[in-house]
């Protein structure tokens, strides 16, 4: 999903999970946007995938979008080393609520 097309997403359709993708061994944040029908869809910019640099730079592009509340998620790479499936996006005890 192209970060111009975020707003009118959401102002569309009610039921919408934003989630902030931080990956444990990089200084990059991701955005994830997951409807009502479960799709997941990566934002993108020209068709590439945004990579944030700080926190602080998703929450500008997300206010910006008119979104006030999202999920960080941290991906942890050690949990497919030991053969456990990743986690982050099904548990709740993965995500911390962000409020901006």
């Amino acid at each position: 999903m192209e970060i111009e097309q975020l707003e009118s997403f959401i102002q569309a359709h009610d039921d919408v999970e934003i989630r902030v993708i931080t990956h444990s061994n990089s200084q990059f944040h991701q955005v994830e946007v997951e409807d009502s029908w479960g799709g997941r869809h990566m934002l993108t910019r020209r068709g590439k995938p945004l990579a944030f640099r700080s926190l602080d730079d998703v929450y500008l592009e997300l206010k910006r979008a008119g979104i006030r509340r999202a999920f960080l998620v941290q991906q942890v790479p050690e949990e497919e080393m030991v053969g456990r499936a990743m986690h982050y996006r099904d548990s709740l005890a993965s995500r911390m609520p962000l409020v901006f």
